[in-house]
């Protein structure tokens, strides 16, 4: 992943931004060194936007597509309520793995419910309404993903997808990963059901709320 904001800025932010928990950078640590990928994790400053969202929005119910090492899912069970539920979507038993350790560590991995099985399976058996989703799974889908979760979504509300810039490949699409980000970016500026704004943080991150 090409970094969108120079390193110097970026870590400026990150010290006056609220301050990674430790088991959290614990998490960050392990996932570094044990996993081949270990840029699919979304790190502090989006894991932090994502729990500001959850708690602005008040959600209670959340559907994540796409697990990882599980830093994103504990970042957002944090913000909900103790009754709240979170369910997190994967078919990596190994990486799935290593996030559960996790969670079991931390007072909110209770909230946590792990799907392993493919995402389009699990949101087919789920019912709404939603309070919040997170898209950040395999690229071609996204689309696919976004229409199956937006009907479940209540009124207000949102929707958020990862990678949504492909360190700027999307401007230049190339291969099958580049396109579909570009379409689903465009179709979602298309969808008249929600209202949406596109940041550059980290890989680029859309937030949606459903009208």
């Amino acid at each position: 992943m090409i970094p969108l904001v120079p390193e110097a800025i970026q870590n400026y932010a990150d010290a006056f931004s609220s301050p990674e928990p430790e088991l959290f950078k614990e998490l960050a640590h392990e996932t570094r060194a044990t996993q081949k990928d270990p840029q699919m994790m979304v790190g502090h400053s989006e894991g932090l936007l994502l729990r500001l969202l959850v708690l602005l929005s008040r959600a209670r119910r959340v559907l994540e597509v796409g697990t990882f090492t599980g830093y994103s899912a504990l970042a957002m069970a944090s913000a909900l309520p103790a009754d709240g539920e979170l369910i997190t979507c994967d078919v990596d038993p190994k990486s799935t793995s290593l996030a559960q350790k996790f969670w079991a560590r931390s007072p909110d991995g209770k909230k946590i419910h792990l799907k392993l099985a493919p995402a389009s399976d699990t949101i087919a058996t789920l019912q709404g309404p939603l309070d919040f989703v997170f898209i950040d799974a395999d690229k071609p889908n996204y689309i696919k993903y976004w229409e199956a979760v937006l009907p479940l979504v209540r009124g207000g509300g949102v929707i958020v997808a990862d990678n949504v810039l492909w360190s700027g490949r999307v401007l230049d699409p190339k291969d099958e990963n580049d396109r579909a980000l570009a379409a689903f970016n465009a179709h979602v500026t298309r969808d008249g059901r929600v209202e949406h704004l596109m940041l550059p943080i980290r890989d680029g991150v859309t937030v949606a709320v459903k009208r």
